[in-house]
């Protein structure tokens, strides 16, 4: 799916790929993924790379950063 805003447009896919990628989930990351939620009807395999990735934040495999 590819989401509509003031962001460049992306795909839930390329975003998580981007944030494991380089193990940082930057305030940007969030921004595109808050937009995501709200706007959009997310696929099943959406809602599972996002829950997927905030598992890895929790559990200290990806770092949080501004």
């Amino acid at each position: 799916m590819i989401i509509q805003s003031i962001f460049p447009q992306f795909t839930i896919a390329e975003l998580i790929f981007q944030v494991y990628h380089s193990g940082l989930l930057t305030f940007n990351h969030r921004q595109q993924l808050k937009v995501a939620i709200l706007e959009q009807n997310l696929t099943e395999e959406d809602q599972t790379a996002i829950n997927r990735l905030l598992h890895a934040v929790r559990r200290g495999w990806l770092k949080v950063v501004d």
